[in-house]
């Protein structure tokens, strides 16, 4: 019996606890997908898997709620597969280990997958109790959001029918978004042929960890370090004092995670390499002292290895550490109108240089169209200077907010009636299904809500126990306040 089973409300902490013991990262959805499918028809919901991989439920209403709108209760099946150095744990096999901490719930040196986890064992405490007052109901929970929310993306007009989406994937219970971030990845590639290392010369791996990371839409802003902008200000140092030379770099691995880990392989005469020793160490020391507010102690080490037969050319590794120096990364604008509220963000987050082939990953986010084609623009440009491809894909228009709501005036109105207090009505940097899925169905009224998180897409990801329980009452209570039908 896990101990979080025995946490209020017992129905979603139940469901959460089982959907810890499914594997489900992004990409590898077959397990969750199969016990999601037969969790509906064990509750006798009317129960379909999409052509996408997308779960749907459908319940009607209860007696005396015909006339209420449809609501679609919305979630994504999938994490994000991040965890600490040091942790031993396959994704694909193993099951989360939670535990409690405080108030708090969290995952054992993993990603806890409360980010969307939460919001689908809400929806199935709900599809399977007997006792909640709701009009006709749906539930939609998609596949792969977090790499590229491809379930929404293939979601088909006609599949769902509700005039309502209660989207369960915010991370701040008692606020009510009702607007968020619009997104590009960006991939830059570069071929190259490898030259021959100098047999005289030594090599080192040189690593870089500890870092809090986190979700790159929501914490974006909160000032943490990216591993791969850090790793490069000691690379570019090595080349020009130390007549280092690149081989290999690895660092992140999430498109949507603030990369926490960066490693290179470097070569360098065999006289230099204490230099390069003490180099490492002056790094390690400024950016504890640059980033002492905001991160946990940042490790930096070098270590000897084998010497390697091949490493980037000098002209190409020097043109790809200035783009990586120059790409713009963090913070780019807040709204001008909501000066607390992030626009434009960009997260230099996957850089892979090995075998001949360098491969980058950027994720721009903003609320702004058009600030989004400057940035991704910019990023062009940087890279396009290096002699690199650069690719755009996966772009989404943000969600529109919508003060005039239907659904948002009678949810701040039922949130003041049992909590006495109004909620907060904000716009999410974060991308949401939201607009994507109301591309495919014009007019949803739509609001994302959901319990308090803290530092998704990072091993630090935890959910607030208190939090739980008013997310689900309130979520209850929305249900049994639906508006009418015109």
């Amino acid at each position: 019996m896990s101990t979080i089973q025995s946490l209020t409300p017992q129905n979603v902490w139940k469901h959460f606890y089982e959907l810890t013991q499914v594997p489900r990262p992004s990409g590898y959805l077959k397990p969750v997908q199969e016990f999601l499918l037969q969790f509906g028809k064990d509750i006798g919901v009317e129960t379909i898997m999409d052509e996408v991989g997308n779960i749907i439920y459908r319940k009607p209403a209860t007696p005396g709620m015909e006339d209420c709108k449809g609501v679609i209760l919305q979630a994504h099946m999938d994490m994000v597969p991040q965890k600490n150095n040091d942790t031993v744990h396959d994704f694909e096999k193993d099951p989360l280990q939670t535990y409690i901490d405080g108030e708090w719930v969290k995952a054992k040196g993993t990603t806890l997958g409360a980010d969307n986890g939460m919001g689908v064992a809400a929806i199935m405490a709900v599809m399977e109790s007997k006792d909640i007052k709701h009009g006709p109901l749906e539930a939609l929970i998609t596949a792969d959001e977090e790499t590229g929310m491809y379930g929404a993306f293939g979601l088909k007009v006609g599949e769902l029918q509700g005039q309502i989406l209660l989207n369960l994937d915010s991370e701040d219970e008692g606020e009510l978004f009702i607007g968020c971030a619009g997104g590009m990845d960006v991939t830059v590639t570069l071929q190259y042929k490898e030259v021959e290392t100098d047999s005289t010369d030594v090599a080192l791996k040189v690593t870089l960890k500890g870092l809090r990371g986190g979700h790159s839409g929501l914490e974006i802003n909160e000032g943490r370090a990216n591993a791969n902008k850090l790793m490069v200000r000691f690379v570019r140092e090595a080349i020009a004092s130390c007549e280092a030379r690149l081989v290999t770099w690895h660092g992140g691995n999430m498109r949507n995670a603030i990369p926490r880990e960066a490693e290179v392989v470097i070569t360098l005469p065999a006289d230099n390499e204490e230099e390069v020793m003490e180099l490492v160490k002056y790094c390690e020391d400024l950016f504890n002292e640059e980033y002492h507010v905001t991160e946990t102690p940042i490790t930096f080490t070098a270590e000897k290895v084998a010497l390697p037969n091949g490493e980037v050319p000098e002209e190409i590794q020097d043109n790809l550490v200035d783009a990586i120096f120059a790409c713009q990364n963090g913070v780019i604008r807040m709204i001008p109108s909501i000066p607390d509220t992030v626009e434009t963000s960009s997260n230099l987050a996957i850089i892979t240089i090995a075998d001949g082939k360098a491969d980058f990953k950027i994720l721009a986010r903003s609320s702004s169209d058009s600030m989004k084609e400057y940035l991704t623009t910019s990023l062009e440009s940087c890279f396009s200077m290096a002699g690199m491809k650069v690719e755009m894909n996966g772009g989404y228009s943000g969600w529109n907010p919508d003060v005039e709501s239907p659904i948002l005036k009678a949810m701040v109105k039922s949130y003041e009636e049992q909590f006495g207090v109004e909620p907060k009505v904000k716009v999410v940097h974060a991308g949401l299904e939201c607009g994507i899925i109301g591309a495919v169905m014009p007019g949803l009224d739509m609001i994302s809500f959901g319990p308090t998180l803290r530092s998704p897409h990072s091993p630090d990801e935890r959910v607030f126990i208190p939090s739980v329980g008013k997310f689900y009452d309130f979520l209850v209570a929305t249900l049994g306040n639906t508006p009418k039908k015109a």
